[in-house]
């Protein structure tokens, strides 16, 4: 593997893990900003009904997992992962400063979807080569790279946001483009901290595949999670659609003289992510000391069941407030309850996935993630279209079966997916971190 030459290191880490934490930070950073204002913008200022902003905020969101498919394959084979972040970021960039024209609307959509599908695959792979092969800090690497994920996903709605609801939406998707615009100052500043770019010659080779009988298998049950991933992202999806609307019209936003923006509950997610996460990772730890963890598959499966319970929380709460306004404490919990069961499915979930992944078809089969986020915020848009129909009571309810149901169908998978983990054996666990 091509590392970069011996460097004194940054908070004990290879200098390259700090440029590429802080790029991926303000590429989440305007991502999540222009994502915390798109459904406001489109029903306030667009005046779009809401069954046509849900459906236009689903295409949008599922085709933003959807380009990094094909972003990927231009990547490897034309561009360079260097220069596809750099174009990529640029596109990007562009793509929310047309959000500043509202008859550019739909082409600054576009644009910052194509970006991301050069982006978004180009910019994690190069953390690996960051490191020697048997280099002890090379699993806690992702940990911190995924922290800067989770870092410019709090900022986002906390300063884009703001500056959208207070002074103007525009001035909120101009802070988004200036942030992508950071992100790629500092990639370009730091590039002599990176690892080379690798030839195709020097491409992974198959050398875990001795023994391919179970590989069938084995994309199987990696195509049937992906599968129940894609129907528990249905749900999960609509915290930046329909939850976004019900902060706006079914909380009560007071706190004493202050009245919260609605954009802010955007930032808890992250921030417990944040908190949640060492939390999590030590009680796992002192499981598997026990031998006593869980697989992954059965996670995900509880996982599923947490976010269900936290629908079944804002359904009750809905019923119970109907007249009028709920607390806004109500939405604080459900943003809690929702962000641990997230942390037992999405992460454990694209660790199943680099673990499982074959040699030869890694790059397929990490794309079997991205087309499962692809479908579920496909699925959360038209399920979205329900929202006005039904009302917050029963939407709520129906997205807690959605995500029920897919808890059931990975509970039913724990079986053959812990063969499979047992048979690939922990070696194999280096993490491949993206957006999830």
């Amino acid at each position: 593997m091509s590392t970069t030459p011996a460097q004194r290191d940054w908070f004990g880490q290879p200098r390259g893990l700090t440029i590429l934490f802080l790029t991926q930070m303000w590429e989440i950073f305007s991502y999540y900003g222009m994502r915390a204002l798109l459904v406001y913008y489109m029903t306030k200022q667009l005046l779009m009904g809401q069954q046509q902003a849900s459906l236009v905020y689903g295409l949008y969101a599922a085709t933003v997992y959807f380009t990094p498919i094909l972003g990927g394959i231009v990547s490897d084979r034309w561009l360079g992962r260097r220069r596809a972040v750099i174009i990529g970021g640029a596109i990007m960039a562009i793509g929310h400063f047309l959000m500043a024209s509202e008859s550019l609307f739909y082409l600054a959509l576009a644009s910052i979807a194509l970006g991301n599908g050069l982006f978004l695959p180009s910019l994690p792979s190069q953390v690996d080569g960051l490191y020697q092969r048997r280099d002890p800090r090379r699993g806690s690497a992702y940990n911190i790279y995924y922290v800067g994920i989770n870092v410019g996903g709090l900022l986002a709605p906390l300063v884009c946001g703001t500056l959208g609801e207070l002074y103007g939406w525009h001035y909120g998707f101009g802070a988004a483009g200036i942030g992508m615009l950071l992100g790629l100052a500092v990639y370009v500043g730091g590039g002599r901290y990176l690892p080379p770019e690798a030839s195709r010659r020097e491409a992974v080779a198959a050398t875990d595949e001795a023994n391919d009988a179970g590989l069938a298998l084995r994309l199987r049950v990696l195509l049937a999670i992906a599968l129940c991933v894609m129907l528990f992202r249905g749900a999960y999806e609509q915290i930046g659609n329909t939850i976004a609307l019900w902060a706006d019209t079914g909380i009560d936003r007071s706190l004493g003289a202050l009245t919260i923006p609605m954009t802010w509950f955007q930032a808890l997610n992250p921030m417990l992510v944040i908190l949640l996460t060492p939390v999590l990772v030590a009680h796992w730890s002192r499981q598997a000391g026990r031998g006593r963890e869980p697989g992954s598959a059965r996670k995900m499966a509880l996982g599923a069941g947490g976010v269900a319970l936290a629908y079944l929380l804002l359904a009750a709460v809905s019923a119970g407030t109907a007249a009028g306004q709920a607390s806004w404490v109500w939405l604080a919990l459900f943003f809690l309850v929702l962000t641990m069961g997230e942390l037992f499915i999405l992460p454990v979930g694209l660790g199943l996935f680099a673990r499982l992944a074959p040699a030869k078809h890694r790059a397929t089969t990490v794309a079997a993630w991205f087309f499962a986020a692809f479908g579920g915020n496909l699925l959360a848009g038209l399920l979205g279209m329900a929202w006005s129909r039904l009302g917050p009571a029963a939407f709520f309810a129906l997205m807690a079966a959605v995500a029920a149901g897919a808890g059931v169908l990975l509970g039913l998978l724990d079986r053959p997916a812990r063969r499979m983990e047992a048979e690939v054996g922990p070696d194999r666990a280096a993490m491949t971190t993206v957006r999830i």
